[in-house]
């Protein structure tokens, strides 16, 4: 796609055809660190080329993880027990997906390292998981704001058996410990306890991580959403070959477009039998009045046409399991037939950019009324002649861009600055959503 400076979308009036997915952000980077820790060579097949696995991978070549290159998504990473390279000052842009298990990987690793980002990054929270880890004997430090990165790492000295996680503001904190806890076994020889304090958010994203680790030998005792117990002799073994599933996030834009295009949507790469939560959404656009069709690694959805007057049903519901295909309903609430409520979305506050605040603003531009809380958003439908044309500010966040396409289907000549920002999780996503649309 151009990485021109904005981009006016063109009139949707339906959408038809399908698409394949890119790989899931959430799933390849966290194989990719899977692989790094493992005994052995892992091939990885289906992996996101994007701005956040780029992160990823440089820092792990960085730290002098060897990782050759079959094709654009495909890669070999060599396992090493330990990071060859001991010192090293890591560049981690915006991804959360990448800098929080990072942090905590290195924390039992023994070396001296430092991890910054962009100024953005350095505004998103980082003390739950470095409070649980120096509780655990980890020697972290920041090195601006407390509570923020960029850390500093020092090597540990004797690392407890037990962790104690805050869980209501990120599951990336607990995805962190879980996922670094084979190496604090090793040290210790005995079992890790992890309890999570308060309420854990967006579960489905722990069974991404506890789903991944048994396929990399390690299997975590689950008790319910309050403790975790990763078992004494717990070593990350390769699977030899991992196929990463399309992006379920990104899979939302299309099962809407579906939802709202009048014609037959398939999106290929996620279905039935996908390990990630955001699937879901099928089940949001399915109660808001879309025919959805799951079959085991694809979903066809055909909808209403929303461009000829017709509307999608209402919804008043918690979107805690599955807060970045939110957004997208968000999106669609404003071809509903009546006010939507989007419930307990406090996680948005803390990403890329603070989520709530920014499609509240966005959302209004376009002629929407829209109420907010602290971890509630509510979205009137824009009732015909209310449509006013609008610049989207996306925030340096690609869902923000990615979700707002979908208004190219109301009333308005919609314009999406800085389109390039969708590069962090889909590269291509204009190009392919333009194939789709008359």
């Amino acid at each position: 796609m151009s990485m021109a400076s904005s981009l006016e979308l063109r009139h949707g009036v339906t959408a038809q055809g399908s698409v394949n997915l890119p790989g899931s952000k959430s799933i390849s980077n966290r194989v990719l660190l899977l692989s790094a820790l493992a005994t052995g060579s892992t091939r990885i097949d289906g992996l996101l080329q994007s701005d956040d696995t780029s992160v990823m991978l440089t820092a792990l070549r960085e730290l002098g993880v060897q990782i050759g290159t079959h094709a654009t998504d495909s890669v070999t990473v060599q396992g090493v027990s330990r990071f060859p390279v001991e010192r090293s000052k890591l560049f981690m842009g915006n991804a959360g997906t990448a800098i929080r298990p990072l942090t905590a990987a290195l924390a039992m690793m023994g070396g001296h390292y430092t991890l910054s980002g962009v100024p953005r990054m350095h505004e998103r929270p980082i003390g739950d998981l470095v409070d649980g880890l120096r509780g655990m004997g980890a020697c972290l430090s920041y090195l601006g704001q407390d509570g923020y990165p960029p850390l500093q790492i020092e090597p540990a000295g004797t690392l407890l058996d037990r962790v104690a996680v805050q869980g209501s503001v990120s599951s990336q904190f607990l995805t962190a410990v879980l996922m670094a806890a084979p190496l604090a076994v090793a040290r210790s020889g005995k079992a890790l306890v992890i309890d999570v304090i308060g309420e854990l958010i967006s579960k489905p994203y722990i069974e991404i991580t506890l789903n991944l680790m048994a396929r990399f030998g390690v299997t975590v005792e689950r008790h319910g959403w309050q403790q975790f117990v990763v078992p004494a002799g717990s070593v990350y073994r390769s699977p030899q070959q991992i196929y990463v599933e399309g992006d379920a996030s990104s899979a939302s834009y299309f099962l809407a477009l579906g939802a709202i295009g009048g014609g037959s949507v398939t999106i290929n790469g996620v279905g039935a039998q996908s390990i990630q939560g955001d699937v879901a959404f099928a089940d949001t656009i399915e109660a808001m009045g879309a025919q959805v069709k799951r079959d085991a690694a694809s979903i066809e959805v055909i909808g209403v046409q929303v461009a000829r007057g017709e509307k999608l049903k209402a919804f008043d519901a918690d979107f805690n399991l599955i807060p970045d295909a939110a957004m997208t309903a968000a999106a669609l609430a404003l071809f509903a037939d009546g006010p939507c409520t989007l419930r307990n979305i406090g996680s948005w506050r803390v990403k890329e950019t603070d989520r709530i605040e920014a499609m509240q603003t966005e959302l209004r531009k376009l002629g929407a009324q829209v109420e907010s809380g602290p971890d509630w958003l509510r979205v009137w439908p824009i009732a015909s002649g209310g449509w006013q044309d609008a610049r989207i500010h996306t925030y340096d966040d690609h869902r923000m861009a990615m979700c707002f396409s979908l208004a190219a289907f109301g009333q308005s000549r919609v314009t999406i600055l800085d389109p390039g920002c969708v590069s962090k999780t889909f590269p291509t996503y204009f190009d392919v959503y333009g194939s789709l649309i008359s």
